[in-house]
């Protein structure tokens, strides 16, 4: 009699062991997701003359907008090419070249300008640019990393003209969420580049 109701009593306690695993295993485990980013909606390639009474014209999307730099220290023709959808800005210093020493002097500013960003950058790709039929030289650099500004560039004709500009998000340095972003507009910095004209 005894073994029957030990036997019984086994049979009850797999059974509800049974129905506890099985319950236990029918509920959701839920885990922390990744962080993630907003979708970015990027609008078609399209440019627009620019041109404002400044030593230079370029090429600018149809999506940005021109400002005049409003800086304490700025100059005549320093202006600012803004994109609003992204948070972002080129801000673009024209100064004219005064003699070999004050070229010097610019192209010096542009490296170190670059440069300064070192103690955050991972690497620094610098790229010539050379567009001899417009008298367009200079150079872009490739910021790497979680910079303040991930493209800066300088574009001259060695005797009368100096532009420089630099990419600027107004957002906190993290590349992994505007690398999409940065991605597009380096097609919109080459295509001013590629632009330039002085008059």
């Amino acid at each position: 009699m005894e073994r029957r109701g030990i036997a019984r009593l086994s049979a009850k306690l797999v059974a509800v062991g049974f129905i506890v695993v099985c319950a236990w295993s029918c509920q959701r485990h839920y885990s922390p997701k990744p962080r993630g980013y907003f979708r970015i909606e990027l609008p078609e390639k399209e440019y627009r003359p620019f041109s404002a009474g400044c030593p230079y014209t370029f090429d600018i999307p149809v999506y940005a907008e021109m400002e005049p730099d409003r800086s304490a220290d700025a100059q005549p023709c320093w202006m600012d090419i803004h994109f609003p959808q992204f948070n972002a800005r080129i801000h673009l210093s024209y100064m004219p070249v005064s003699g070999p020493d004050n070229f010097d002097e610019l192209v010096e500013d542009a490296r170190t300008f670059a440069f300064n960003h070192t103690v955050k950058a991972t690497a620094i790709d610098q790229q010539r640019i050379r567009r001899p039929e417009a008298h367009v030289y200079g150079l872009k650099y490739e910021i790497s990393g979680n910079t303040a500004s991930n493209i800066q560039f300088f574009v001259t004709d060695s005797t009368h003209h100096y532009l420089r500009g630099a990419l600027y998000f107004n957002e906190r340095p993290r590349l992994d969420s505007i690398q999409p972003v940065l991605e597009f507009l380096k097609a919109d910095i080459d295509a001013l580049i590629g632009s330039v004209r002085w008059k």
